[in-house]
């Protein structure tokens, strides 16, 4: 784990923290696993960073699941970028509306183009009601879309 990081988000898996640390790891730039702690050969605990940031997962076994009451957030670059990450996340799992979606292991995760937040703050009361409005309608962030929303 990154020296220095005091604030770690910590995910409660059943079984499958090793499997789902890996799936993430490869999904991200700047990402691995950093250790693996093991009991009775089974992963316990699993360390690994995504684009840098640490995170650890526990198997803790099925009393706790993962919500949608947190989840974690990607800036994308662009649409590429967005479609590569929502197409990859969602596979085995659900897609939601907003740029939410919830992976194969239950993890949730918004997909979110840098652009949005642009238009969000660039606009006018107006524009950004229609961005928003049009945000609303969608499943993953269509990025023209949104221009075209924020143009009237």
């Amino acid at each position: 784990m990154a020296d220095g990081q005091k604030i770690k988000t910590f995910l409660w898996f059943d079984g499958n923290a090793e499997e789902a640390a890996t799936y993430y790891v490869a999904a991200f730039k700047n990402s691995k696993i950093t250790h693996v702690s093991r009991n009775g050969g089974k992963a316990f605990v699993v360390e690994f960073t995504l684009g840098g940031v640490d995170y650890v997962a526990l198997n803790g076994g099925p009393m706790f699941k993962l919500t949608e009451a947190v989840s974690l957030m990607v800036d994308t670059e662009d649409q590429a970028d967005t479609d590569r990450l929502w197409d990859y996340l969602v596979k085995g799992g659900s897609p939601s509306r907003c740029g939410w979606l919830k992976d194969q292991f239950g993890l949730s995760w918004q997909i979110v183009p840098k652009r949005f937040m642009e238009l969000m703050r660039d606009s006018t009361s107006e524009a950004s009601a229609r961005v928003m409005a049009a945000m609303m309608q969608m499943g993953k962030f269509e990025i023209a879309k949104l221009e075209e929303a924020a143009k009237g």
